[in-house]
């Protein structure tokens, strides 16, 4: 919205508004700024509310004090994400508006179950089977879209790390693979966000490096350089990764040890399902498994354990998702936190080194 503003208004060819890396910087500024600037008036309209988070009673002890904080803060998020990327993002490209769908679609899908939680004030909001069917039919809207619209071969194809010229049509396959990439990314970061500012780090980290590969498939000459496929447009996918970055640090400052407000599922499995289709528009499914390492790891402690408590009646780890299982070794709430963050930021790296090592 803003480059076409600026454009116009100051008869430029060549406008700095035009540049992506200058836009990306910008989006993600105004992010940070609308959750900063908004946050406290959105904490204290929650609390006059009401509107707290019921805490499960088979949690940790420690958590049996923070029932009451207000939850559903992940529309500050979606908020300052949607505001950013709308003002700075190119409006014509069809993968923002993807991005936007599909980040709005799991946000008014988290909001009902925050909203069942709260008004049952039970921890367990809406059942699976409501929650995956309405996720079901937001990832298959956007998988379709993106397979009936693509424009060269490589936005259908699978790219393999750390080979140069490895990638696999999947024909009407990209469509499966997106819909599992979207609502397994979806409810992974949703899984992964039970201690105050674990989920959000990562969430930011994540972004940044799908940032980066957005950038780089976007543009002709580092895809050549890179041996990456070219996909027109990818590119302003970055902006909205810068977005979801600042607003998810702007989130941070009020989620943070002991938390203000907690994200809710509005939160959580909206930035899931976005990060999931990033990953998918930039062909990085594979990356994005390692990238996303944390939010993987926490749901695989859930499925080991379901599987082996089912099986044979004994339980893996002494509570999933497994941050919960290092809580109950007797490690404080923030050591969680900041170690947990540290893998993530070390994941990060290493996928961004598949950049090179091609």
């Amino acid at each position: 919205m803003l480059m076409y503003l600026f454009e116009q208004l100051l008869a430029l060819e060549v406008a700095l508004f035009g540049f992506i890396t200058f836009r990306t910087i910008m989006a993600a500024l105004t992010a940070l700024l609308v959750s900063l600037t908004i946050g406290p008036m959105f904490i204290r309209y929650l609390t006059a509310r009401k509107l707290g988070q019921p805490i499960r009673e088979v949690g940790p002890q420690t958590h049996f004090d923070k029932a009451g904080t207000p939850t559903m803060g992940g529309a500050l998020i979606l908020i300052s994400i949607v505001v950013a990327t709308l003002l700075w993002a190119d409006l014509a490209n069809r993968y923002v508006w993807t991005v936007l769908f599909v980040t709005s679609a799991f946000g008014a899908i988290g909001f009902v179950d925050d909203y069942h939680k709260l008004k049952q004030n039970d921890s367990r909001g809406l059942t699976a089977l409501a929650k995956y069917t309405l996720q079901s039919i937001a990832a298959l809207a956007a998988a379709l879209f993106l397979y009936f619209t693509a424009d060269v071969p490589g936005a259908t194809e699978l790219l393999v790390p750390f080979f140069k010229d490895v990638a696999i049509p999947l024909g009407f396959g990209f469509v499966i693979l997106t819909y599992f990439v979207i609502v397994g990314s979806s409810n992974a970061v949703n899984l992964t966000d039970g201690l105050d500012g674990l989920a959000i780090v990562p969430a930011v980290m994540v972004a940044l490096g799908l940032g980066i590969f957005a950038y780089a498939t976007g543009n002709t000459i580092f895809a050549e350089y890179l041996g990456f496929p070219y996909i027109p447009g990818a590119g302003e996918v970055a902006i909205f990764c810068a977005a979801l970055a600042g607003a998810g640090l702007g989130f941070l400052w009020f989620n943070t040890y002991p938390a203000q407000v907690f994200m809710g599922d509005v939160g959580a499995l909206s930035m899931g399902a976005a990060l999931g289709l990033i990953a998918v528009i930039v062909r990085q499914e594979l990356v994005f498994v390692l990238m996303a390492g944390i939010f993987v790891i926490e749901t695989l402690s859930v499925i080991i354990q379901v599987i082996s408590f089912k099986l044979t009646g004994r339980r893996v780890f002494r509570m999933a998702p497994i941050h919960h299982h290092f809580e109950l070794k007797g490690w404080p709430e923030p050591k969680v936190i900041v170690r947990f963050w540290i893998i993530s930021v070390m994941l990060v790296l290493i996928s961004l080194a598949t950049l090179k090592v091609r």
